[in-house]
């Protein structure tokens, strides 16, 4: 799979995207990440990609063109163009299952913006899907662009070290993940439960989805209600 990312500043990308779980995947050939420079692509001896927007207002907004001749040059590096993500908070709610969709293509175009937003005639144009990663406003399109690298390139094949441990995570089935212990099986008088030393796996498994469904509902009453009209959750409280 391939990501690239266009963007002011190619550089805040150099350390997050070259760490960890990240860096592996990469070195193990999974995906593979290029970046493109916006203001490489304007003719502005200044390197000027922002203008003042029409009919007034604050802020400078990004121009057409340095966008346009970016994106075109990347859509040449591969047959195909790929999906076309525009960061903004107009967008739509990124989401797990959004991630689990991207992590089926094989190649995701992100572009970042600055400043008080784009040109709306790069949208339209490029048919780019806007996405937001939350309803707040941040300095520009690169940490959402991490956000979504990140939540993606763990789902693909080779890049956690176990294959079974994005299936288990928080959003994986609809619900929060159930709490995790280890060693010490006392620290300043807090303990284990003991299901999870029994060595029992369908008690240690019925005691991860309760705790599952406590959390949930008592954190994001939203998610629980709507794993409430699943009907894996209606074929447990059958079960039990």
């Amino acid at each position: 799979m391939r990501f690239d990312i266009l963007t002011l500043f190619p550089e805040m990308f150099a350390s997050p995207m070259g760490s960890s779980i990240l860096k592996r995947g990469q070195q193990t050939g999974a995906f593979e990440i290029a970046l493109s420079n916006i203001r490489d692509f304007t003719d502005n001896p200044h390197r000027k990609v922002d203008d003042k927007p029409y009919g007034g207002g604050p802020g400078m907004v990004m121009m057409c063109e340095p966008v346009f001749r970016c994106f075109e040059h990347v859509a040449q590096a591969g047959p195909k163009p790929g999906r076309v993500l525009l960061m903004t908070p107009q967008g739509r709610q990124y989401d797990q299952k959004m991630a689990e969709q991207l992590s089926r293509e094989e190649r995701v175009v992100i572009i970042a913006g600055r400043y008080e937003g784009f040109d709306e005639r790069i949208r339209e144009g490029l048919g780019a899907e806007q996405v937001s990663i939350g309803d707040y406003v941040l300095t520009g399109g690169e940490l959402p662009a991490m956000v979504i690298v990140d939540s993606v390139a763990r789902l693909l094949e080779g890049v956690l070290g176990d294959e079974d441990s994005a299936k288990d995570e928080s959003f994986s089935n609809g619900l929060l993940e159930y709490p995790h212990y280890t060693r010490p099986e006392n620290y300043r008088n807090m303990t284990v439960p003991e299901v999870l030393l029994s060595g029992h796996h369908k008690n240690i498994e019925k005691w991860r989805l309760e705790k599952s469904l406590e959390r949930t509902k008592a954190v994001r009453p939203d998610l629980f209600e709507k794993y409430k009209d699943n009907s894996k959750y209606q074929e447990n409280n059958r079960e039990n």
